[in-house]
């Protein structure tokens, strides 16, 4: 009997060496997925505390582990190999971040979708998702966010990861 396959949105984000950690997060990710797609990277202002920008990308991938043992099993101890070091104070700066935002084409993280650095690269993947919370597109939300805080598409560092994968 086959397993199900899932579909999971992933975000990266690092400002720690952010372009080599998220290249190799991106390819340590497809090396483990037999199916995978990618958003441009954006960078972005930290959020929540004054730190070095962040560069941020989404991914989709297919798999057959759930929402809580993808996180267990691959992205936790993706972020240990990359060297995340885990505090109490969730504004700091890391190496990378790997957080599960969309599951089978439904929103996953619901207070994620008021910042442009997760909206903005998820919306390149998965245009039409509605927000139930606001019942906007990402589309739309990603559009709105692009017109009130500082963000730039880093064409150099997809082009990057598109040799490596």
């Amino acid at each position: 009997m086959n397993s199900p396959v899932n579909h999971a949105g992933i975000l990266l984000g690092s400002n720690i060496e952010p372009e080599k950690n998220l290249i190799l997060a991106l390819k340590l990710l497809a090396d483990g997925f037999g199916y995978m797609r990618f958003s441009s990277a954006w960078e972005s202002l930290s959020v929540g505390f004054n730190g070095p920008n962040y560069l941020n990308a989404a991914i989709i991938v297919e798999t057959p582990l759930d929402a809580q043992a993808l996180n267990q099993l691959i992205l936790r101890p993706l972020e240990d190999r990359l060297g995340r070091v885990r505090q109490e104070d969730k504004y700091v700066p890391r190496t990378i971040d790997l957080d599960i935002v969309t599951w089978n084409q439904d929103t996953f993280a619901k207070e994620i979708w008021k910042y442009a650095h997760a909206a903005i690269p998820t919306s390149q993947l998965l245009p039409d998702l509605r927000v139930p919370q606001t019942g906007e597109t990402l589309s739309e939300i990603a559009q709105r966010l692009a017109q009130t805080v500082w963000v730039l598409e880093r064409a150099d560092v997809l082009n990057q990861a598109a040799l490596m994968v």
